[in-house]
């Protein structure tokens, strides 16, 4: 596939700077999956001269909205994966200038979420330094572009200090794209949103192309659903059935198995008339459930339900725990993680699998005692990518960081950076950042 050849080709290029910081899950150097298919057709920087890059102002969306503990930054995993179109950019001599969102300012400029510290980190990573612009528009912001040389990068001010980002306010549009000749979009974690930085900048700037992680994301999200290798496995986490049921459902249509896990395992077993104690339920949607186990019979698809539950007298990490079967869960006692016949179950099913998506965790992993069931099951498909060749995909906050937590994130064959996009991709919806692009 061009973009993978692009991408191993600009890291080769550019290892010496940028290498060291990156697991190859994120910069996109394992092979790619084995689908027969195109990647949804739209342009990417792949596809452009050299002479349509050199010496241009190319604004750039990179998603650096990375979680801070004050200014210090916990996982920089969102500002290494934007490094790969970086450092292509650069070695084609065009003048980088990125620009992101940070957090959910209120009001105007906070320096809580100012973008100084993913100003500083993304200089570690390129070996050079990032200017930081004071704002996101307005003269500085084109003064300090225009005196910029080829190869130098920029990052502009959280865009989101102004509430017409969100709005795609035109007028805020137009003066954001002001200093610059083309666009790229490289953040597919905010591609589900119509944001002035990440659709409306398409209207004013030309070309507007995709950057090698937003391609790879729609690489791998999209081919495994739409054409992934049979048997394929779905493995849906997380603790409420409310806000995966679409991709849910959209995935039973196209997998062979689906995995349930997390807390809205208890929707399901109240659905099939099992007692569930005080775990968590969602009973308006005990009838979707229901609904949703009829359709896979109907189609002849497996669901596949924990047959073991490691229950707590309370929800805390040094309660009291046992292993219970599924169906003799004690009244006063709650879910919180796979048992160990689930996980064998799991490891059986999922052994024969070309493809698995996973999204969503399968207990309470942020405490100890009710962790196995999450990081044994990433275990086996970091087992099953290396031994058999899977194309396993991890999508959604807390799986990807649990995966990351694990130690197994770059056995994996892609870790997606989009939480809500990935979601809205799986279920089949498109995304206005990817819409708005040029078609190839």
């Amino acid at each position: 596939m061009k973009f993978v050849q692009s991408v191993i080709l600009a890291l080769a290029a550019t290892a010496s700077t940028s290498a060291a910081f990156a697991p190859a899950s994120t910069f996109g150097v394992r092979s790619a999956p084995a689908f027969n298919f195109e990647l949804e057709a739209k342009k990417s920087i792949s596809d452009l001269s050299d002479e349509e890059l050199k010496g241009k102002k190319v604004l750039v969306r990179c998603d650096v909205n990375v979680p801070l503990d004050g200014k210090k930054i916990t996982d920089d995993t969102r500002i290494r994966s934007s490094i790969p179109t970086i450092e292509y950019l650069k070695s084609k001599g065009a003048i980088v200038s990125v620009c992101s969102h940070l957090g959910r300012p209120k009001d105007g400029p906070e320096d809580k979420f100012s973008l100084a510290p993913c100003a500083e980190r993304m200089s570690e990573l390129l070996g050079q330094t990032v200017t930081l612009a004071p704002d996101c528009i307005g003269d500085e912001v084109k003064k300090i572009v225009d005196e910029a040389k080829e190869g130098d990068v920029i990052m502009l001010e959280n865009t989101r200090f102004y509430k017409e980002e969100t709005k795609n306010e035109p007028g805020f549009v137009e003066k954001l794209a002001a200093p610059f000749d083309m666009f790229v979009n490289d953040a597919f974690g905010t591609a589900h949103r119509a944001h002035a930085s990440t659709e409306g900048v398409t209207k004013f700037l030309q070309p507007s192309v995709s950057g090698f992680l937003l391609a790879k994301e729609l690489e791998y999200l999209d081919g495994a659903v739409t054409n992934g290798e049979k048997p394929m496995a779905a493995i849906v986490g997380g603790s409420k059935v409310s806000t995966k049921i679409t991709v849910l459902e959209a995935l039973l249509d196209k997998c062979d198995k689906v995995i349930i896990g997390g807390g809205m395992v208890f929707t399901f077993l109240k659905a099939k008339g099992l007692g569930v104690g005080t775990s968590l339920v969602e009973d308006d949607f005990v009838e979707t459930a229901k609904e949703v186990m009829a359709k896979a019979e109907k189609l002849g698809k497996e669901i596949i339900l924990p047959t073991d539950i490691i229950v707590a007298d309370a929800f805390d990490k040094d309660a009291n725990t046992q292993v219970v079967a599924a169906d003799a869960i004690p009244d006063g006692w709650m879910g919180l993680d796979n048992g160990p016949e689930t996980t064998k179950a799991q490891k059986e099913a999922l052994s024969t699998c070309k493809t698995v998506i996973m999204n969503g965790p399968m207990g309470v992993f942020e405490f100890e005692k009710f962790a196995a069931g999450t990081f044994d099951l990433v275990n086996i498909l970091a087992d099953i990518t290396k031994d058999n060749g899977a194309i396993t995909i991890i999508g959604g906050g807390d799986s990807v960081a649990a995966t990351e937590q694990s130690g197994r994130a770059g056995d994996m064959s892609h870790i997606s950076t989009g939480g809500g996009a990935s979601l809205e991709l799986l279920e089949g919806k498109e995304l206005p950042g990817v819409i708005a692009l040029n078609d190839a």
